[in-house]
């Protein structure tokens, strides 16, 4: 998945087609007389990656199976709007890499709401060098940060939360890869700490600021649907997050083979380099927070934090949303004693 790198091109379009396509039919399917072998589309943010490593292993191990759900997961890319694509019907539920996403779409109109968090801390961190360290957001005062062009506003908000001035800090944009930080263009760059191939190239030369450190705390792989799913199809939903729990659940325990289910599902994938990230990846799937609530929790407290935050930054086109606008607790409570099991 990109790191911070979701398509927004069309983005008020898309709100706008999502409101006149509000009465498309579900695309919920009952298959079977368990009233239940539903076929649900999840709609990827961006191309298929170890982020969804419990969804491919659920499917594998026939948790979905058991659950009556056929789950189809469908890519995003450069051109995929894909949160218009679910806030218009035409998948049933969606996974988007950050949380912000979810907060400017329901600003725009689009009628969605995240249901879960599948990562609890957000993997996404600027990296510096030992001998010109960025330990802090202090640090970063007089320096220059590369980031990606969708991640400015997140390096606009960590200064703000820290009390930076913007002209205080040179933000310039970030390349495909870590060269501006190798070649000293840049004090700093921006990626997620899962990104193992990427992170080779700075080798143990490296200091990591993880953004959830520096104050801006956003949940990653987001999933979210529409009103009309958890009004009308809560059912679906919940059988679906108890079986994509397990999944998580079991890769944690079975690192090994749920590599290679994932790499037998998507052949372009390096298995070496998956190997690598699977022990870091679990970190933020999960930690005491998923200890206590179980995979996928989410606190409205903390959404309400990055409402105030993008709120402060003027990002919000439409009405600034409220937290019960953004996001619904309704199918992590349904699933709330297989999701301990897990947690």
């Amino acid at each position: 998945m990109s790191n911070f790198s979701m398509n927004r091109r069309g983005f008020l379009a898309g709100a706008a087609a999502a409101g006149s396509l509000a009465a498309t039919s579900s695309l919920l399917s009952i298959k079977s007389a368990y009233g239940a072998e539903a076929t649900i589309r999840m709609q990827l943010g961006w191309l298929a990656s170890n982020g969804i490593l419990g969804e491919v292993v659920a499917i594998k191990k026939g948790f979905y199976k058991e659950a009556g759900v056929a789950l189809e997961i469908v890519p995003g890319g450069p051109n995929v709007d894909g949160v218009a694509g679910v806030a218009s019907g035409q998948s049933t539920l969606g996974q988007i890499s950050s949380s912000p996403s979810v907060m400017l779409a329901r600003s725009a109109g689009m009628p969605i709401k995240a249901i879960a968090a599948g990562y609890q801390k957000h993997p996404f961190a600027y990296f510096s060098r030992k001998g010109n360290p960025i330990a802090s957001p202090k640090d970063m005062i007089g320096k220059t940060i590369a980031t990606q062009p969708t991640a400015f506003i997140l390096l606009r908000a960590l200064l703000a939360k820290n009390g930076i001035a913007e002209d205080q800090v040179k933000m310039v944009n970030m390349g495909s890869d870590m060269n501006q930080l190798i070649t000293g263009q840049a004090d700093a760059v921006t990626g997620w700490v899962t990104n193992t191939n990427a992170l080779k190239a700075l080798g143990d030369d490296r200091v990591d600021l993880m953004l959830w450190d520096g104050g801006l705390q956003l949940y990653a792989n987001v999933y979210y649907t529409t009103d009309d799913q958890l009004a009308n199809h809560s059912d679906e939903l919940t059988r679906f997050m108890g079986a994509t729990a397990k999944g998580w659940g079991y890769a944690r325990d079975n690192q090994e083979e749920a590599v290679n289910i994932l790499v037998e599902a998507y052949p372009n994938m390096d298995k070496a380099s998956e190997l690598e990230a699977i022990g870091p990846l679990m970190k933020f799937a999960f930690n005491e927070v998923t200890a206590t609530n179980g995979w996928g929790a989410m606190a409205p407290a903390n959404w309400e934090a990055q409402l105030k935050s993008y709120a402060d930054l003027g990002q919000f086109k439409g009405t600034v949303p409220g937290v019960n606008d953004v996001m619904s607790l309704a199918i992590l409570e349904a699933t709330t004693e297989i999701r301990k099991q897990v947690g």
